[in-house]
């Protein structure tokens, strides 16, 4: 319904309340005043969700002045694009961060030329091409998805690790933890031996070392360290002039890798700053040289050591210790736009109307195995077969607890939209617009063919 009613220029729309009042059947609606631009709400609608988007109109909606500071953003963005000769797909007003295009579509052979162990519970991969085809220099802070069997009669396995190393053309590194009952790093850490070829997508996200001159807090807990590392390294290879902050929160010596790579780091850059908390450190551990204090890395730890407010903040970790640090950051006054984060499991749902419920682990859907194509959710590492009694791609995530965004469900906001790894979809209905190159609105889609979803 909402896509046919912007098809044919009959949209919903809210109204700002400039004084209160009765409002009944019956009462007559009466204009007393015209605008200096003179645009219809259906035209103003259709500016931001129809193709097209004109350069004239943009300009000439940005001086309305009763337009609202979400509209304006959205027109702003637009017309940023018009001016810089961008050629970006998608629609820039409805998504403010699409990725850029990876290296290479879906998955390719990498060769394991060397395995290390950093720590009791964390390894690390070196992936090199295996057929002399050159790599794609990755951003810091990207992350590859590597699709392997750790159960040779299930369906290959995906999962998500940021490069941890400087960024290279030639070689990629990974490093995986090992958790208790899980079946990947196990595998890893186990199995996996050099010369064995492992398929991994080129890097990708969008959680990337910003360039600029201010502070920067690089704020990591446990294995949340890797892409920190990358953006670590970065700054030491051409020894910057910023202000960096090391914050690190491990449970002891024993798992805490790389700690004499960071401090080589940390060693070629002019003004950092370093400290380490343990939250259960060992009588082997030296205070002042293993780490700096015992607890859990907080937001009031970062005062009390003189952690610039206006820095920029990039955070890694368990889910309760990101949450617990925005929440303690934007108590703090820390502008939301210098808090960036990055999750390796599905990120936090937004589905406007539907009251929040607690979180649930992605699992298959109830009832019978589909026989379609393989849905895969990287980030959930769930594997599910599809099946026609789901209209889309969006009710199979939701059947799943695979959390997911959508607001008008019909191809208009691109709410859902989301980068996909390989595969692809058909739309049905087709959206108003289509979205950005490499990603697909979930709420009008269906596969058609295996494919593989970042979610």
């Amino acid at each position: 319904m909402a896509s046919l009613l912007v098809a044919h220029g009959r949209p919903g729309f809210y109204f700002r309340v400039l004084e209160e009042g009765e409002v009944e059947a019956g009462d007559e609606v009466v204009r007393i005043s015209r605008g200096p631009e003179n645009l219809s709400i259906a035209e103003i609608n259709a500016l931001l969700y129809k193709p097209g988007h004109s350069t004239a109109r943009l300009e000439q909606a940005l001086r309305i002045t009763a337009l609202s500071a979400g509209w304006r953003s959205s027109f702003l963005a637009l017309l940023d694009r018009a001016h810089t000769g961008d050629t970006t797909s998608g629609n820039p007003g409805l998504v403010s961060a699409v990725e850029p295009q990876p290296g290479w579509q879906g998955f390719r052979p990498l060769q394991v030329t060397d395995k290390r162990h950093e720590s009791d519970d964390v390894t690390s991969l070196i992936l090199e091409s295996s057929d002399g085809r050159p790599l794609v220099r990755g951003r810091p802070g990207q992350f590859i998805v590597l699709r392997l069997r750790a159960t040779p009669a299930a369906p290959p396995d995906l999962r998500s690790y940021s490069l941890s190393d400087v960024p290279s053309g030639d070689r990629y590194r990974i490093s995986v933890k090992r958790n208790r009952g899980g079946v990947v790093g196990s595998h890893i850490h186990d199995n996996v031996q050099i010369g064995d070829i492992i398929e991994a997508s080129a890097p990708r996200g969008s959680f990337v070392l910003e360039p600029g001159g201010g502070p920067i807090v690089l704020l990591s807990g446990g294995i949340g360290v890797t892409p920190m590392l990358a953006m670590l390294h970065a700054l030491a290879a051409e020894s910057s002039p910023r202000e960096v902050w090391w914050i690190h929160g491990a449970r002891n010596g024993s798992e805490h890798p790389f700690a004499g790579e960071v401090g080589a780091c940390l060693g070629a850059l002019p003004r950092a700053h370093r400290h380490i908390c343990f939250s259960s450190p060992t009588s082997a551990d030296r205070p002042g040289v293993d780490f700096d204090a015992s607890g859990h890395a907080s937001v009031d730890s970062l005062k009390g050591i003189g952690t610039p407010r206006a820095a920029a903040f990039y955070l890694c970790g368990p889910p309760a210790f990101m949450t617990e640090l925005r929440t303690g950051l934007a108590a703090w006054g820390v502008d939301a736009k210098r808090i960036r984060s990055e999750s390796f499991g599905g990120g936090p749902a937004v589905t406007p109307g539907i009251v929040a419920t607690p979180y649930r682990q992605p699992h298959p859907p109830a009832g019978a195995t589909g026989t379609g194509p393989m849905v895969s959710f990287a980030r959930s590492g769930l594997n599910v077969r599809w099946k026609s009694t789901y209209q889309s791609v969006l009710e199979l995530a939701e059947a799943c607890d695979v959390p997911v965004r959508w607001s008008c469900r019909t191809g208009v906001c691109h709410s859902c939209q989301t980068p996909v790894i390989s595969g692809g979809v058909d739309y049905r209905p087709d959206p108003i617009e289509p979205p950005a190159d490499g990603t697909i609105l979930l709420c009008c889609s269906q596969p058609e063919g295996d494919v593989v979803i970042d979610l």
